[in-house]
């Protein structure tokens, strides 16, 4: 694959597959019913797309095309869904496919409201367009005076015909016959701006919501308040009406909290506190049943089930993802089936790779879990700051917790249950600070040994300390005193507990014996470390420095066998494929790059939108994880190398990655404008040279050979060189110098369809004649030419010329084996005479 398609396609190896964790945002959720399934669905905003879920299992249904932008505003009818974004309204079917968009608004569109074959649509400087749903022309335009009458609700009040209640930012109210464009009548309000217009169960009566926190029950026909109630928590933020025999209202604030009210009794029931952490954006009750659905900016869908008398809503099902974007991801199990996220919400969760229901929370950190479960974890005193990194391990998980984390700003690391789904037992803090917490101390890494005993826990303060994780008991540190000098940026520990490898910032990485905790070996760092990963069945240990670059050392040989520079910002987090080939890097350049080891190269690499905060390849290598900058999913990209052949060539020190879209988000938008390199071009090869800029003439072609693209090695030169000259010592001489990754690198340049030639190619097999010829390097010449028809025999069967050349070869290799044969029988005739002589 040429360099030309590869950066075409973004990413040569990951394709998007989908995203987790993502279930609603800051817009009210939309109620569907659908009389043929004779079942209701709920309908949610995330970003540029749109979810459908049943309400039976809250089990997503559909998700939509992406739009250009964020969704600013989302209704249905009967048969589409309509989405508004910036300027544009979208019309969806089947949840899924635009089958309209209507243009005309000349400012951002934030209200919408389907009225029959039309839709009505509000924007920010205050018009309101009505459109024609089939033919998306405009039926009729309305302008108000911003200054006295700015839209912030409208509603259509049941049975009244061609009718339209618009509330205002001002606190009145107007009614509006849109099919003769008049307006009927005008409310004064209560002096307070309208955020909420909801019709009652009651033909003529509609539920107002102010800002003041003010609900009013008004009848429209005779402008008369039946009831006013106040609710403390701030503005109303959502009404809605049970329509199963009970007369209760429920009203949404802007703190999480719910208030029913009962419309017999004129007073206020209950309260259910806390239903989300942030906003109630939407809450209806389901026709005819006892089940009210709510959602938020907190990333949750909840339905709640009013089956007490009088009582307030249980929580039956529910569908959260993290508040806060994630911080660190990583697959838990060998079956790649879960991802243990910790976010910036303080929370520790489980997604499922298969369905949402297998999804779990492990709940809010906490140093108190018993006053936390008291208190819930708005009040608790006790709650822990977000978590900055963990370990996880399954081994004895059935039997302790597997878990173990470290907290921002945090001296106190804790271990954490899978199975129970909790905060687990311990709460681990070393003596030596005598629980001097004002101290500016933090635990930095964990590891967790693979028999799931041991947690190798580092602070900042260079110490690292061994702790037994059924008991909590503290097993010893490394050091006499300290490990490091500095803090202590990556730890791990062998698949065999036999060594401990930790790296500091004092530039030194450090080889412990586990269990005798004596040092074994120093390795002076060029720059401060950042991070560090150990592939435990590998023994290869990716050290990420604050220079940008990544040092790969051997566990085994203690020796940095790679370097990889090419990102221009701090790396983020690493990542190795299950059969450590690859290393998968995210920076804040916005780039994820994949390294191959054998062959020392980058040969994927593509830019996101949002720079990868963390990254994890599953134990099976089907999927790579990412969670990024500002963003609350978890994303899925397919590893293409699985189901098709991907041939995987090295990048150039120049290549500029495309940009793809997140998965779920929008499909991939090529990069129309080439930016110039950052690097100096260099000329691929065993010496590193810099590639001399070429003056194009003014008459050359316009047309792009690919050939010319890809950068020609030495050794191809020296063997196009060799074609005229017939001395083929120099690419001899060459190749044995090189090792094996660097060999078949080079063989595969050979071809055409990696920048190659035919000429080359005949040139090669001209190589393997003259060595053959020379009567020596026998082998070799068997090993090179082996592995080059095994790259390109399929070609070279295709090529007349090649395979005259082929044809000669097999004449100089059956001569040569003769020869060779020839000598080991004399050998061996001389040997037996030898052996008999003797007896």
């Amino acid at each position: 694959m040429s360099d030309m398609s590869a950066g075409k396609k973004g990413s040569v190896i990951f394709s998007g597959f989908r995203a987790l964790g993502l279930y609603s945002n800051h817009l009210a959720h939309v109620l569907r019913f659908h009389k043929k399934h004779r079942e209701f669905y709920v309908l949610t905003a995330v970003g540029q797309c749109f979810h459908t879920y049943n309400v039976k299992k809250l089990g997503i249904v559909a998700v939509s095309n992406a739009l250009p932008e964020d969704i600013s505003s989302l209704a249905a009818d009967r048969m589409l869904v309509y989405a508004a974004f910036g300027k544009l309204i979208s019309a969806f079917a089947k949840n899924k496919e635009v089958v309209h968009t209507y243009t005309g608004h000349q400012a951002d569109v934030h209200l919408l409201l389907p009225f029959g074959d039309h839709l009505i649509s509000v924007d920010k400087d205050n018009v309101v367009i009505i459109w024609d749903v089939e033919s998306e022309d405009t039926y009729l335009q309305i302008s108000y005076d911003k200054a006295s009458f700015e839209v912030s609700a409208l509603m259509h009040p049941s049975t009244y015909l061609n009718k339209i209640l618009f509330g205002s930012s001002q606190g009145s109210l107007q009614l509006w016959n849109i099919k003769s464009n008049k307006l009927l009548f005008t409310f004064p309000g209560w002096a307070s701006a309208v955020t909420v217009l909801q019709q009652t169960p009651a033909v003529d009566v509609v539920g107002v919501g102010l800002a003041s926190g003010q609900i009013i029950i008004h009848n429209i026909r005779f402008d008369e308040t039946l009831m006013k109630f106040q609710q403390d928590w701030g503005p109303v933020t959502a009404l809605s009406f049970r329509t199963d025999g009970h007369p209760i209202m429920a009203s949404g604030s802007p703190i999480g909290h719910i208030g029913l009210w009962d419309l017999e009794e004129k007073k206020f029931v209950t309260q259910m506190r806390n239903a989300h952490t942030t906003a109630i954006a939407g809450l209806t009750f389901l026709q005819n049943e006892p089940l009210l659905i709510t959602n938020g900016a907190d990333n949750a869908i909840r339905v709640w089930i009013f089956d007490v008398a009088g009582g307030d809503g249980r929580l039956l099902r529910q569908r959260t993802g993290h508040s806060a974007p994630p911080t660190k991801i990583q697959h838990h199990d060998q079956s790649s089936l879960n991802i243990l996220s910790a976010g910036q919400d303080g929370t520790l969760q489980s997604f499922s790779t298969v369905h949402e229901r297998f999804n779990k929370s492990l709940g809010h950190g906490t140093l108190n879990k018993t006053r936390a479960k008291k208190k819930g974890v708005r009040n608790d005193t006790a709650k822990l700051p977000a978590i900055t990194t963990f370990a996880s391990e399954t081994a004895r998980q059935s039997d302790w917790d597997g878990i173990i984390a470290c907290h921002r700003g945090f001296l106190v690391t804790t271990t954490w249950n899978y199975q129970r789904g909790s905060i687990g037992a311990h709460k681990l803090e070393p003596e030596r600070f005598n629980k001097n917490r004002s101290l500016n101390v933090h635990a930095t890494a964990v590891d967790i040994t693979s028999c799931g005993n041991f947690a190798v826990i580092a602070l900042s303060s260079g110490h690292i300390d061994v702790y037994n994780m059924q008991s909590g008991f503290h097993r010893g540190h490394y050091g006499k005193d300290k490990a490091h000098a500095g803090a202590v940026r990556g730890l791990s520990v062998d698949a065999l507990n036999q060594l401990t490898v930790s790296v500091g910032a004092d530039r030194l990485l450090k080889i412990w014996r586990f269990r005798s905790k004596e040092l074994l070996h120093t390795h002076s760092l060029p720059a401060a470390p950042a991070s560090s990963l150990l592939h435990r069945d590998s023994g290869m240990l990716a050290i990420a420095l604050d220079d940008f670059t990544i040092h790969i050392l051997d566990m085994e040989t203690r020796r940095t066998v790679r370097r990889f520079s090419g990102h221009r910002g701090q790396i983020n987090d690493m990542t190795f494929s299950p059969d450590g080939r690859w290393l998968i890097t995210a920076s804040m350049d916005c780039t994820i790059r994949t390294w191959d080891l054998p062959s020392g190269s980058l040969v994927d690499c593509f830019l996101v939108d949002a720079a990868a905060v963390s990254l994890s390849m599953s134990p099976t290598g089907n999927f790579l994880a990412s969670s990024h900058v500002d963003g609350l999913g978890i994303y899925l990209w397919s590893n293409n190398t699985l189901c098709s052949l991907v041939s995987l060539r090295p990048l150039p020190a120049d290549y500029e990655p495309t940009v793809i879209m997140l998965p779920g988000t929008c499909p991939s938008r090529e990069n129309s404008g080439l930016s110039a390199p950052f690097f100096i071009p260099t000329i691929p090869g065993l010496v590193p040279q810099f590639a001399l800029p070429s003056t194009p003439s003014e008459d050359q072609s316009k047309i792009v050979n690919l050939g010319v693209l890809a950068q020609k090695s030495t050794f191809y030169l020296q063997l196009e060189n060799a074609l005229d000259s017939n001395s083929y010592e120099e690419p001899v001489k060459l190749l044995r110098e090189l090792g094996p990754s660097a060999i078949e690198t080079e063989l595969r340049a050979l071809s055409p369809d990696m920048g190659g030639d035919v000429r080359v190619m005949q040139s090669f097999l001209k190589m393997i004649s003259s060595i053959l010829q020379s009567k020596r390097d026998f082998d070799l010449a068997q090993a090179y030419l082996a592995l080059f028809l095994k790259l390109h025999l399929r070609f070279i069967a295709d090529q007349p010329e090649l395979m005259e050349e082929a044809e000669s070869v097999s004449a100089h290799l059956e001569e040569t084996w003769m020869s060779m044969q020839m000598l080991l029988n004399q050998n061996i005739c001389l040997l037996s005479y030898i052996k008999s002589a003797l007896l």
